[in-house]
């Protein structure tokens, strides 16, 4: 089985997303029975700048004063569901204990929120609990129930295929997971802030692979998930080996260049110096016969004017 595979993942690919932004705790125990939350985050106060680049997932992070996190990489059951919501109402009993020890009272809007990342979720599961949409205020695929319940299922694969929902849909499964990881390997190039994302994504296909060599459980949707990451990592070498070779040539080039300038006229200064960036971008036959027969005056007329 890899559930545990992702759900290590998930685990970890919220923490990297949000550690900038508050407290992180992952696999709490809750004390009322051994059982774990599998991520609960605490937001910085006052909230540092850039959560927003989190898009949706950001928004969630801001909308109590403690938040939930269970993501599950199979369709969530009602079993798990009601799971989910017992370890929030544990967590809400406790914080209600600490406020009468102090002689306070709760505040209502600082109980934390549970939210449930399921891949898909059936019609009768949604009916059963009597989630509804809120699509005025948070778009499709956001369920709610009651809110004294404050539990909020995510049905990742509902979820548009906008720049707000990527961080959300790379928790999803085969297809949807693809293109979402496709969009962050895109994104990634200019996002310093997304190589750690990344490198944990390269750790899960590499897992996986690993397991499917060893083990040959892999399911259809992850065996897809390799496929697809792999080709796109070996076009992401090819491109990374045609750089180096490209370089390495204007390198070569450009030593070349100087060797010849320095023979014909002893020190390299700062005039010469300067046309060596448009002489590299000729050809070699281009502009051998230039620096070995061009005065150095007709050299500097040539390529500075």
């Amino acid at each position: 089985m890899t559930r545990f595979i992702h759900d290590q993942f998930a685990k970890q690919y919220l923490t990297e997303l949000l550690i900038s932004y508050g407290q992180i705790e992952m696999s709490k125990d809750i004390t009322s029975e051994v059982r774990q939350i599998d991520v609960l985050f605490t937001p910085a106060s006052p909230f540092p700048d850039g959560i927003e680049s989190l898009g949706l997932l950001g928004r969630m992070a801001k909308n109590s004063s403690y938040t939930i996190f269970e993501p599950f990489h199979n369709a969530v059951s009602k079993s798990e569901i009601r799971s989910c919501m017992g370890k929030l109402f544990d967590i809400h009993a406790d914080l209600e204990r600490q406020t009468k020890r102090n002689n306070t009272r709760i505040n209502e809007e600082e109980l934390p929120y549970l939210w449930i990342f399921t891949p898909t979720a059936s019609a009768d599961i949604l009916e059963s609990f009597n989630f509804t949409l809120d699509e005025e205020n948070w778009g499709k695929g956001i369920y709610f129930l009651g809110k004294a319940l404050k539990t909020v299922l995510i049905v990742i694969h509902q979820l548009p295929s906008t720049p707000e929902t990527l961080f959300l849909r790379v928790l999803g499964r085969g297809k949807v997971q693809r293109q979402a990881v496709e969009e962050l390997e895109a994104l990634s190039e200019n996002s310093p802030f997304l190589t750690n994302i990344i490198q944990l994504v390269h750790d899960l296909i590499a897992v996986l692979s690993a397991r499917q060599e060893k083990e040959h459980d892999i399911d259809q949707d992850d065996q897809e998930l390799i496929m697809k990451l792999s080709e796109m990592y070996q076009q992401q070498l090819a491109e990374i080996k045609k750089q180096e070779r490209e370089e390495g040539v204007l390198r070569e080039r450009r030593a070349m260049i100087e060797s010849i300038l320095q023979v014909r006229f002893g020190e390299l200064d700062s005039e010469l110096a300067t046309i060596i960036d448009q002489v590299i971008a000729m050809t070699r036959e281009e502009f051998t016969p230039l620096l070995l027969q061009l005065s150095r005056e007709e050299l500097l007329a040539r390529f500075t004017n």
